[in-house]
């Protein structure tokens, strides 16, 4: 049995993108990158909608016109490695590449706990628009949070506004960039 957890890069007041969608301001620096590798490390499966799988087909494939890192090779191997289920009512099967999609045209919060009842590790639900529903449910186990010193004023909120949990910070880190990693869990 799985358990569920929900990781999002923010900004200071609590946005993964700002009012125009932008969230380059969000890009990792090496340390912070490295947190992710090691984060992936337990993770089996990522739940993820449309635009965030889009986004995340950067790293199945290798390469063409740059050269990636030791570290960014690192961590296409482990993203390449774990199960993925897409959440989209648009995309078509032929369009996610990999053997290791499952295309579900909607993801009620039963299904959700029967892919983290039915998972060897973590399953990380990937993006607040997916993940809103599992979160006003109580159904997060664990959120960890990459706090960048910025602040955005407006745009897509990490958290749903309507959630309301008790939660129990469990880890802080700042790295050199002043990026703060909080993860805190909600006792079920």
């Amino acid at each position: 049995m799985g358990k569920l957890n929900y990781t999002a890069t923010v900004s200071l007041d609590g946005y993964v993108a700002d009012a125009a969608g932008d969230f380059q301001w969000s890009a990792p620096n090496g340390a912070v990158f490295d947190a992710h590798i090691d984060r992936m490390a337990t993770v089996s499966t990522e739940v993820l909608g449309r635009k965030t799988y889009t986004l995340m087909q950067y790293w199945e494939t290798d390469p063409v016109d740059e050269v990636w890192t030791a570290a960014e090779w690192e961590f296409a191997r482990r993203w390449r490695g774990i199960e993925k289920v897409v959440v989209s009512s648009t995309l078509m099967p032929d369009e996610t590449g990999s053997g290791r999609v499952h295309l579900l045209s909607g993801l009620g919060l039963a299904e959700l706990q029967q892919i983290v009842d039915d998972a060897a590790g973590v399953v990380e639900i990937f993006g607040p628009t997916v993940a809103a529903p599992a979160i006003r449910a109580g159904l997060v186990e664990e959120f960890a949070f990459f706090v960048v010193p910025k602040i955005v004023g407006g745009g897509l909120r990490a958290l749903p506004g309507d959630a309301r949990l008790d939660v129990v910070l469990v880890e802080h880190r700042t790295f050199d960039n002043g990026v703060a990693l909080l993860r805190y869990v909600h006792p079920r």
